[in-house]
C-alpha cells in the first residue's frame, strides 16, 4: 500500500530494476534478527505471500490466523499481516535462535528488504532503504537473486496488478457506503485469501483467473 514519504530522507536517492547490483548483501544476517521485531502490523501480506505459507505448510489460512498473522485495515482494506510477539514484538515466525523458520517461504516484503518499492505510472521500481538495516558494511548484490523468487517477471506483474488493484479500491473507499466497504472487504478476503489454492497449480494461473471474476463482480457492487 502507499505511504508518504520523502524519498530524499530515506533512500540514496537512486531508482533500481531487477537487474541492477545495490548494497543489500550482509553475510545472511548472522547474529542480526533486528527486521523481524517490532515491525507491528506493516508485513502486509499478498495473495502470493499466502499461496506459499498455506502450501508450503500445508495450512489453512484460517490456521495460520491463530498464532502466525493477524487481520488490519490497511487505507479502508482488510488485510492480513505477519503477527508480532512479546516484549520485543518479535514475528511469531522467528524461532529460539532468532532466525526465520520459514526463510524459504517468506513474504515478498522480506524478500526484499532493505529495498522498498515506488510506484509511478502504472508501474514500479526498487529504493534502497538506507536507514532500515542494521548491516552497515554490505556488499552489492543483483536485485533479481536478493529476491530469490521463481518467475521474477511473472512476480513483478502480478505485484503491480494487486497493487494497483487494491489502489482502486482505497481511491473509491470514501464514496461507498459503510455496508459496501465491508461487502467489498469481505468479498476481498474470500476470493484471494481465504479460497485454498491448489499446490499442484501456477499461482499466478490460479490469480489471474479470481482477478477476472473478482473486476466483474466488484463492478456490479461500485
Amino acid at each position: 500500500m502507499e505511504r508518504n514519504i520523502n524519498m530524499n530522507e530515506i533512500s540514496d536517492g537512486k531508482l533500481y530494476g531487477i537487474n541492477d547490483m545495490v548494497k543489500v548483501g550482509c553475510d545472511d544476517c548472522k547474529g542480526c534478527s533486528a527486521c523481524c521485531q517490532g515491525m507491528g502490523n506493516s508485513i502486509v501480506l499478498d495473495p502470493y505471500d499466502v499461496y506459499r505459507l498455506t502450501t508450503g505448510l500445508n495450512c489453512k489460512f484460517e490456521e495460520l490466523l491463530i498464532d502466525k498473522l493477524d487481520l488490519n485495515v490497511v487505507e479502508g482494506m482488510i488485510l492480513p499481516n505477519l503477527k508480532m510477539n512479546g516484549e520485543n514484538e518479535s514475528c511469531a515466525f522467528l524461532n529460539a535462535e532468532g532466525r526465520c523458520s520459514i526463510h524459504s517461504l517468506r513474504p515478498g516484503i522480506c524478500r526484499i528488504f532493505p529495498l522498498g518499492r515506488i510506484y509511478e505510472e502504472d508501474s514500479f521500481q526498487y529504493f534502497l532503504q538506507i536507514n532500515e538495516c542494521k548491516k552497515k558494511e554490505r556488499t552489492k548484490v543483483k536485485i533479481k537473486k536478493w529476491i530469490d523468487t521463481p518467475n521474477v517477471i511473472k512476480n513483478e506483474a502480478f505485484i503491480n496488478r494487486w497493487h494497483y488493484f487494491l489502489k482502486g479500491l482505497t481511491d473509491k473507499m470514501p464514496t461507498f457506503s459503510e455496508e459496501t466497504v465491508k461487502q467489498i472487504n469481505m468479498y476481498v478476503l474470500n476470493v484471494f485469501f481465504l479460497t485454498m489454492y491448489q499446490g499442484n497449480r501456477d499461482f499466478y494461473e490460479q490469480f489471474d483467473e479470481r482477478m477476472q471474476v473478482a473486476e466483474e463482480v466488484l463492478k456490479g457492487m461500485l
